[in-house]
Order: structure tokens, then sequence, then C-alpha cells
């Protein structure tokens, strides 16, 4: 499978500068999710995950607290989720996740970031099939048999655990997330996650190199810089 911690996906910039659109970011997505699930954490489990993803990002508590408030309440905007896939700089495949209220918007601009990069927008599935959906549950470890069990016996449906570096990775399918999650914080006590993700895992990988280089770098920060791009994942290893 690959280490985890080298999963392709385009990180939120940490930036002082960026923080009011990481925010904005979190805020739109947890919107989302508590006006399509229920405000309370405590029921709706995707909500929660997203909650303390935004806590570990350092987003502060109003921002949460107003988007899940704005959910309860019934106002606010329509957002409905839209993705793109293709081909970037150097070839590798992408695929652009997006929450928009306006399609026309949001397709204009994601089509601008592939054709000023040389890059290629695809059809639905162009690409999705060469990416695996999984959870993945990083932690301080180094006996992978042992969370194999652990995990097995509790009938969790793992893909692959790995032990690297001191750190043990859990793969399982995107559905088995909070089985996963559960069952390794009920078994170890004081455990705490290094990665915590549902994320798009490549089955393959694109070397991109020399001059694609400088242009994966700008389709990347033009796609950063789309209000209504919330993730990017990619199966590029860039070779600087």
């Amino acid at each position: 499978m690959g280490r985890a911690f080298e999963v392709r996906k385009a990180a939120m910039a940490k930036t002082a500068g960026a923080k009011t659109k990481v925010y904005s970011k979190y805020g739109k997505e947890i919107y989302v999710c508590a006006k399509n699930g229920g405000a309370d954490p405590d029921t709706n489990l995707a909500l929660r995950r997203l909650m303390d993803k935004a806590k570990k990002d350092q987003v502060p508590s109003h921002v949460i607290d107003k988007a899940i408030d704005k959910a309860a309440g019934g106002a606010g905007e329509d957002f409905v989720p839209a993705r793109y896939e293709g081909f970037g700089p150097g070839n590798c495949m992408v695929i652009v996740d997006c929450l928009t209220d306006n399609n026309n918007r949001t397709i204009t601009d994601v089509r601008n970031c592939f054709t000023k990069t040389n890059a290629k927008i695809g059809a639905p599935g162009a690409v999705a099939h060469m990416f695996d959906h999984q959870a993945i549950l990083g932690f301080k470890g180094n006996d992978e048999d042992a969370i194999l069990e652990l995990l097995m016996e509790a009938d969790v449906d793992v893909t692959d655990v790995e032990s690297e570096d001191g750190t043990i990775t859990v793969f399982a399918p995107h559905t088995e997330y909070f089985k996963t999650k559960t069952t390794l914080t009920d078994a170890l006590e004081g455990v705490e996650f290094d990665v915590d993700e549902i994320t798009w895992v490549p089955q393959t990988e694109t070397p991109v190199s020399g001059d694609d280089v400088a242009m994966f770098d700008k389709f990347m920060a033009m796609l950063e810089d789309c209000d209504d791009v919330q993730n990017v994942y990619h199966n590029a290893v860039v070779e600087r």
C-alpha cells in the first residue's frame, strides 16, 4: 500500500495568511455535514470526525460552533458536492472535491486550473477507479501483527496494517472508519492518532520531473485558491 504519511493529498495551507481560507473551507464542510446529518455530533458521527479534524488543524471553536448553529437554524446556502477528475502536469491523476452553490462558477474555475497548466480535465470516473477510498489511522507502535489480530477479532474489515519507523498505520475501507477507530481507542489506552483521515489513496504513482514540476506547483496553487475546492488528491511523486 505504501507509507500512509505519504498519502498524496494537497494539504490546506496553515500559514498565517491562509488561515482565513482554511477556516472557511472547514466551516463550509461542517455546515453541510451538520445540515445533512444533524447538528448533534453524538448521533452524527461524520460531524464528530470533522470537528475533531478541524480542532487538530487549530480551527477556532467559534468557527465550528457558528457553522453548526447555522445548520441547526436551517438558514444559509445550499451547498452540494461536486467532483472533477483528470490528468495534471506530468500526466499524474487528480481528483478535485468541491462544495458549491453555483456549479457553473465552480466548473469554470476548476477547468481554468487545468487548461492554464497544460493539464486535462476528464469525464466523471476518468481516474477515480485508480484510487481506493480508504480510512487511514496512524499511531506510535511496532507490533503490526498484534494490531491486525486485534482488529480481526473485532470483525473489522482491514485492508492492510503496516509498521515503519515506529509508526503503525492501519488502512481500512472508508465505511469501516468508525468501527476501526473505536476498536483501537478502546483497546489501546491513551492512543493518539498522528494520521486520522478518510482519503483517496492512489493505486499507482506517476513521477513528475523537469519542467512539469513548476507547472505542477502552479496547478496545485491555483486549485488551492479556488474557494469551492475542498480537497485535492493525486498520485504524483514530485522529483525536485
